[in-house]
């Protein structure tokens, strides 16, 4: 095909949409089908209703093709291993008896079993749910979901392509199940998998089904040898299959790198590829291959992981030279449109200025949409789109809301001095020991604690209006109270004040800084029917004044215990943001650092000994691939230390990470030269204090024992036994005892329990203590 016919045959699409709905209906429908308040029925009934809106939606905006399977009730990946019954055994009659029951039961656990577990998706803040595999795993085809999803589809008179996660990034996202030898490498599976994945092909096939989306994001990554070789068999072996639809293989988040050679001449019918940001390498490297004549690419020209428009004229110049290197190609998003918010013109307080900036889901779908209409029919039939756009471009890069000449200034005087703390860490663990005189294995928590119903309706009814300042902080105080003097009856050491005050770990303190936006809709999936609001990066960052002295303070003033300030990190603020695209990183992450330096040190001055500066971000930001992990790691660490370091020896810095694999990152961790960091470690068996052992981490930990993302409470026992598994890692002196992350989304019930049982657990392994025996 030439370049001209592939250019008239291009078309607009995209592989993901955001599942939550305007309202986040999805969310309340499961919630409330948890709670038996929302009949099995219901929920499937709001889930039909709002993929078809979500496909009206694409299919109104001018999207050729929409995508199908991209839905979930939960988790894209538990998706798969349902679809490839891969179904752990211990909820295996749970999920006969009742499939969707079964399914919640896996993601969330039971009283009596525990969930499957889970950690980021890539470098993003999606949470996926890990397949468990071992030697003896049995895989059987279950494709009801997925072809229910496109005849749904096509009897709407859609031109639907459904989206499945392949089996190679699958079988590398598992990991080894409880019991099974750590060293069993999931990928020996493939050829029980790939059988599986041929018959969920001709049942898509039979259903209608034209062209099937395999996604393989993993081979962005650094891939072995083998690795790349499993992917040439999978591709090559699928392909030669005669029953099946067209196959697209996808990639997004990174460039392809080697394994682009491999996907490019397997016996498939087209590639899918992410040309934005770190991935715009893949336009040279698809030369460089030769191209793909007589396959189809789809390009992801608009950045799906950001809220910016799209700068329409550097995109069409790329999709021009993809022209000469494909048979046809078509227009995407560079990802799935999952990790952006739904609609920016439901965002009313934004200033019109900056809203002209923005383009959330539906906005970048239009955008899909206008680059392939100029591709195929030429620019002159785009030309009001192009106009407008350079304009909107150009109010950006020239506004003042981008540049703080101050800010710039004191950022660019920063030495090296300034990320130090003023004595090594051996030091400074003596003064804090004489300092805050606390037992063996101290009892603490991360930092939230849960958000009743009636403390959501006091922040709703200070918006609205219908409770003025002074009642609102009247409410607060009392919920502080009740938190630290629950916090002392169950005889926690280090107390928090429970955060009442904050809607978001990051949103609360953007919407005090300067240069960040915070939005009333955008809401986007964490994990489950946890959904957050990121703020947006638009300018230049400093904090007026201070955040949360004035709570922790109260806090303080209430108990003779040390109360931890809490603050989120520079890097977490980043990338629980969407952040700006017209400056490093790095300049940014030092500018968000010197806000919080400025909140740490006024935090000590008001007598606060414990400062809580959590980094759960700093795995999930880790570049994709190796090479360019150095230079973020050196400046992530720095900002983490630029932040931290003003403070005296005797006051305790600590830090948290939850929800990921620390094992690429652990010289990265001392790097930060915290006292204290605590870590999720209760689904994981405590693997990370192993992991922190190996390397001979010096400083205390906080491997955690209370699995807070499940509403199952832990026994005394249980929680005692993951203690003396951390005791083979980490010597009782540098041992701290937490839960794995915030109780913000735990009811109280649930939470008392737990902790109680934790400072239970904690003082039976104190006695059994050399030094604390009887």
């Amino acid at each position: 095909m030439t370049s001209k016919s592939a250019a008239a045959a291009a078309q607009a699409t995209v592989y993901g949409y955001p599942r939550q709905g305007q309202n986040r209906e999805l969310k309340k429908a499961i919630e409330g089908y948890w709670k038996g308040r929302v009949t099995a029925d219901a929920l499937r009934e709001t889930a039909t209703n709002l993929r078809r809106a979500s496909w009206r939606q694409l299919a109104d905006a001018g999207i050729h093709e929409v995508p199908t399977g991209d839905f979930s009730y939960y988790d894209h990946v538990l998706d798969t291993s349902v679809m490839v019954g891969a179904i752990p055994a211990r909820y295996r009659a749970a999920v006969e008896a009742d499939a969707l029951g079964g399914y919640f039961a896996m993601a969330r656990g039971t009283q009596d079993v525990a969930p499957l577990e889970m950690t980021k998706w890539f470098d993003t803040n999606y949470h996926y749910l890990v397949p468990e595999l071992g030697p003896d795993s049995v895989f059987t085809a279950d494709s009801t979901k997925q072809v229910a999803e496109l005849k749904e589809a096509l009897e709407l008179g859609h031109t639907a392509r459904p989206v499945l996660v392949g089996p190679v990034t699958y079988l590398l996202l598992a990991k080894p199940a409880p019991g099974v030898t750590t060293d069993f490498d999931p990928l020996t599976l493939l050829d029980r998998l790939l059988p599986v994945y041929a018959e969920v092909l001709a049942d898509l096939r039979a259903a209608g089904a034209e062209w099937v989306q395999l996604d393989e994001p993993a081979l962005v990554q650094d891939r072995t040898p083998a690795e790349l070789n499993a992917a040439a068999r999978v591709y090559r072996d699928l392909g030669a299959l005669t029953d099946r639809p067209k196959l697209l293989v996808a990639s997004y988040f990174d460039r392809l790198g080697e394994a682009l050679p491999v996907l490019a001449k397997a016996p498939v019918d087209g590639l899918v590829l992410d040309f934005t940001g770190p991935a715009a390498g893949n336009l040279d490297d698809l030369a460089a291959v030769g191209g793909l004549p007589g396959k189809r690419l789809v390009a992801g020209v608009v950045n799906g992981r950001n809220v910016w428009i799209n700068d329409f004229e550097k995109s069409l110049s790329t999709l021009g030279t993809l022209l000469g290197l494909a048979g046809r190609v078509d227009v995407s998003a560079s990802c799935s449109l999952l990790h952006a918010p739904l609609d920016a013109t439901a965002e009313r307080d934004i200033d019109p200025q900056i809203a002209r900036w923005l383009a959330f889901a539906r906005q970048k779908a239009t955008e899909v949409v206008t680059l392939a209409r100029g591709l195929a029919q030429g620019t002159e039939t785009i030309a009001a789109e192009l106009a407008a756009n350079r304009a909107d471009l150009a109010s950006r890069a020239g506004s003042a809301i981008t540049q703080a000449p101050a800010v710039r200034t004191r950022a660019a005087a920063v030495t090296d001095a300034d990320n130090r703390r003023s004595q090594p860490y051996p030091e400074r663990a003596a003064a804090q020991r004489t300092h805050l005189r606390l037992p063996l294995l101290p009892t603490t928590t991360i930092g939230s604690f849960p958000q009743t119903t009636e403390l959501r309706a006091a922040r709703a009814d200070l918006r609205a209006g219908r409770m003025d300042a002074t009642g609102y902080e009247a409410r607060i105080e009392a919920e502080i109270r009740e938190v630290i003097s629950f916090q002392e009856k169950a005889g926690i050491d280090v107390l928090v004040h429970g955060e009442p005050e904050r809607n978001d770990m990051v949103q609360y303190f953007a919407e005090q800084l300067t240069g960040y936006l915070a939005t009333q809709h955008g809401w986007v999936q964490s994990y489950g029917t946890r959904y957050v609001r990121p703020p947006i990066l638009a300018g230049d960052i400093s904090r007026p004044e201070p955040m949360t002295v004035r709570w922790t303070r109260y806090a303080q003033s209430l108990t003779d215990r040390p109360v931890k300030g809490m603050l989120t990190g520079p890097v977490t603020m980043l990338a629980w943001s969407f952040v700006r695209d017209d400056q490093p990183l790095a300049e940014t992450a030092r500018q968000v650092a010197l806000a919080l330096r400025d909140e740490v040190t006024d935090l000590e001055a008001a007598g606060t000994s414990v400062i809580q500066v959590d980094e759960p971000a700093l795995r999930e930001t880790l570049p994709l691939r190796a090479a360019d992990r150095a230079d973020y790691l050196t400046w992530a660490t720095e900002a983490f230390r630029l932040a931290t370091s003003g403070v005296r020896p005797d006051t305790q810095i600590h830090t948290h990470m939850c929800y990921a694999e620390f094992g690429d990152i652990l010289q990265a961790i001392d790097d930060l030269d915290a006292d204290v960091i605590s870590l999720e470690a209760a689904r994981s068996h405590m693997q990370v204090a192993r992991e922190l052992a190996t390397v001979g981490y010096p400083r205390e930990v906080g491997p955690g024992v209370y699995d807070i993302h499940s509403p199952r409470v832990p026994s005394a026992d249980e929680a005692a036994a993951l203690l003396r598994k951390g005791l083979e890692a980490i010597p009782a002196e540098r041992l701290w005892v937490n839960p794995d992350c915030g109780l913000k989304t735990r009811g109280w019930p649930e939470t008392a329990a737990s902790l109680e049982n934790l400072v239970a657990a904690a003082r039976a392994i104190r006695g059994e203590l050399p030094s604390h025996a009887s």
